[in-house]
């Protein structure tokens, strides 16, 4: 173990599931990397071991240092976790991007997206030894991954889940949450979500609508969410919750981009089902001349959508899910 001062919980360099007891939990800092002056960058993790044998989900909480809702949500899973009628283990890493957090940024110290250059490289530059090192000491331990996110700076998200409907358990996974949408969504390459399914790992992306605030609402929900899927995989006992609101399942969805500068003005909310050709956003002069306007190319629903209304060319406009469908909750 490190030695750690004023820190509570215990340092370590590498996660070791057989460090924390049966039947209780663990808090630790892992030592991840080094600053520029030598101190070390730690990531602080909770382990909840059960008392009987079992999988071991995974949580994962601000890969983006602005993407704030997953911290809570996991804080308040551990606090309520009965460890002694546990089968199995659960491991919440609170925050992936400490750097970016610290700084209040949604990227790495060196300007990488984490969440698209994993698995990284042991030998590469910064940001691609950290997330290499996160993988390799923290992703592997687990059989399932829910990672935890939500809208960046300037944009807001429903609640939805990115999951590969194709695999019977990670759909189950998706529709256990109850959201209000699933976007149908392979893992991509460089996603941590993808590293994880490289590595056999089944994983979902929950999109916990909007960046640096806690919203208690979608909290709740996510809770209730992740505690279905503990109950799915009989890693405690419980009653599973299934929501009565149906659920829109989108087989692809794309940003819509300006193609001129101005004030943008979004007008459909999210979750919204909006119809080609219907009218989605305007882009007006620093006068307030209207320049531009912007229509749905084909029908489909307001995934997330940008409240930013200073808009230089190329600006992200509305996140659409295409080729809609509803899809009952899991149970």
């Amino acid at each position: 173990m490190l030695q750690l001062k004023g820190l509570a919980g215990q340092g370590i360099t590498q996660l070791d599931l057989s460090t924390t007891a049966p039947g209780t939990i663990g808090e630790y800092w892992l030592h991840l990397s080094d600053n520029g002056i030598g101190e070390p960058v730690l990531l602080p993790i909770m382990v909840a071991r059960g008392k009987h044998d079992g999988p071991v989900l995974g949580l994962t909480a601000a890969i983006h240092g602005n993407e704030l809702n997953g911290i809570p949500v996991i804080q308040r899973l551990f606090r309520s976790i009965d460890v002694k009628k546990l089968h199995g283990t659960i491991v919440g890493v609170l925050v992936m991007n400490v750097p970016g957090l610290l700084r209040e940024t949604r990227r790495f110290n060196d300007g990488a997206d984490l969440n698209r250059i994993a698995p990284g490289k042991p030998d590469g530059n910064v940001s691609e030894v950290y997330i290499n090192r996160i993988v390799d000491r923290i992703l592997k331990n687990f059989d399932y991954l829910i990672d935890l996110h939500t809208a960046s700076f300037g944009r807001v998200n429903s609640w939805y889940i990115r999951a590969d409907m194709n695999s019977e358990i990670t759909a189950w996974m998706a529709r256990l949450q109850n959201p209000e949408i699933i976007l149908h969504n392979k893992p991509n390459d460089g996603t941590f979500r993808g590293a994880a399914s490289s590595l056999g790992i089944h994983a979902i992306t929950l999109e916990l609508r909007d960046p640096h605030v806690f919203q208690f609402e979608v909290i709740e929900d996510a809770l209730q969410g992740i505690n279905n899927v503990i109950y799915y995989l009989n890693m405690l006992k419980g009653e599973i919750i299934v929501s009565n609101d149906p659920i829109i399942l989108c087989q692809r969805s794309y940003w819509m981009h300006t193609d001129e500068g101005g004030i943008l003005h979004v007008i459909p909310r999210v979750c919204e089902q909006v119809k080609k050709g219907q009218l989605v956003a305007e882009v007006r002069s620093i006068f307030g001349k209207l320049n531009r306007e912007y229509h749905a190319p084909e029908d489909g629903i307001i995934i997330g959508k940008s409240v930013d209304p200073i808009n230089p060319t190329g600006s992200r406009i509305i996140h659409l899910g295409v080729k809609t469908s509803i899809v009952e909750s899991g149970g």
